[in-house]
C-alpha cells in the first residue's frame, strides 16, 4: 500500500519515519505469511480483530480494502453481526455503521 492510500494518520507516520514504516509494513507481511490462511480468510479475520478493537478507522480500512478484493457488502455485515454475543448489541451496531460507511457510497 503506497503512503498515498494510507489514512491522513498512518500516511504522516510513513512520511516522517520511512523506517519505521517499513519495519511495521515488513512485520504485516510476515504474520501474513506465518500459516495457512489465505488472503480472503485473513482480510475477515483483520476486520473481525477491527472491530473487537472498536476502531472505526481500522474497520473502514479493511472493508475498504475487502470490498476491492470482491468481498461483499453482506460478508462484511456479518462479522460485524457475528459480534453480538462477544462484544455486546451496542458495539455490533456501531461496527455494522462502520462497515456501512464504506459499503453505502
Amino acid at each position: 500500500m503506497s503512503h498515498e492510500q494510507l489514512p491522513s494518520g498512518a500516511g504522516e507516520v510513513a512520511e516522517q519515519y520511512p523506517d519505521i514504516w517499513q519495519a511495521y509494513a515488513q512485520l504485516g507481511e510476515a504474520c501474513a505469511n506465518a500459516g495457512p490462511l489465505d488472503e480472503r480468510t485473513r482480510r475477515l479475520v483483520k476486520l473481525a480483530l477491527a472491530v473487537g478493537a472498536r476502531s472505526e478507522g481500522a474497520v473502514h480500512s479493511h472493508a475498504r480494502r475487502a470490498r476491492r478484493e470482491s468481498i461483499s457488502a453482506e460478508e462484511l455485515k456479518q462479522v460485524a453481526m457475528l459480534s453480538i454475543p462477544t462484544l455486546g448489541f451496542p458495539a455490533a451496531v456501531a461496527a455494522m455503521t462502520w462497515i456501512e460507511d464504506v459499503t453505502e457510497d
